[in-house]
């Protein structure tokens, strides 16, 4: 059985309603992004970070996979699928794929202050003075920027043993996510789903500039 890896970020779940990262004027939901995603902006105003991550994951209960998560769990009838996704949202989970990676942590978890391997699932909001059984601050299990990826060697792993690669809804400008295209080995196909994709059609890339549930139908006719 071929084995397809998805590499995913923010545009494969826009079209769920999920803002993407960034918008053109380089915020995120109009807070700059240094100021809720990196741990300066956590030790300078910790109640506007964990206001921001209770506002997102609330946001999850509003919104639903859309037809390209749903594609990916079909398509694990006749592959083996493995998703590497930069999104912290759950809605591959929820659209029911069964191998995923999360490389920027998830909405739904926490974690210690005092020990990152401290991680729980936790669908509410998080308030200043929640803390661990050891005394910490809890916080999202994000991983913020200047923070290590610690799935990334995973990925590598996972990505070099794929037999085709499918990219959607991602930039490929974040890194290191954006290095894993060059971690698969020379002869695997590699196809780009992106209605603005920042690769350009070559040799090794099939480009298809489409929104992700558009350009999961253009993928499946493609490998049949």
């Amino acid at each position: 059985m071929k084995h397809i890896v998805v590499l995913t970020g923010a545009g494969m779940s826009a079209e769920s309603g999920i803002e993407t990262f960034r918008d053109a004027d380089g915020l995120w939901e109009g807070h700059d992004v240094m100021e809720v995603a990196s741990p300066e902006g956590f030790r300078k105003n910790p109640e506007l970070v964990l206001n921001f991550y209770n506002q997102r994951r609330q946001q999850l209960k509003d919104v639903q996979p859309n037809q390209a998560h749903k594609d990916l769990v079909l398509l694990e009838n006749d592959y083996k699928v493995t998703i590497v996704t930069q999104n912290v949202d759950d809605l591959h989970e929820r659209a029911g794929s069964n191998n995923i990676v999360h490389l920027h942590g998830e909405l739904r978890k926490i974690r210690s202050t005092g020990n990152e391997n401290d991680v729980k699932v936790w669908t509410e909001d998080i308030n200043l003075g929640d803390y661990c059984k050891k005394g910490h601050q809890l916080r999202p299990h994000i991983v913020w920027f200047g923070e290590a990826v610690p799935m990334i060697d995973k990925a590598i792993e996972i990505c070099y043993f794929a037999d085709i690669l499918l990219i959607i809804g991602t930039s490929m400008q974040v890194y290191p996510a954006a290095s894993l295209m060059d971690c698969v080995q020379t002869h695997v196909p590699i196809y780009y789903i992106d209605p603005k994709p920042a690769i350009s059609n070559n040799t090794k890339v099939t480009v298809i500039a489409k929104p992700a549930t558009e350009g999961m139908q253009d993928f499946i006719a493609n490998i049949k």
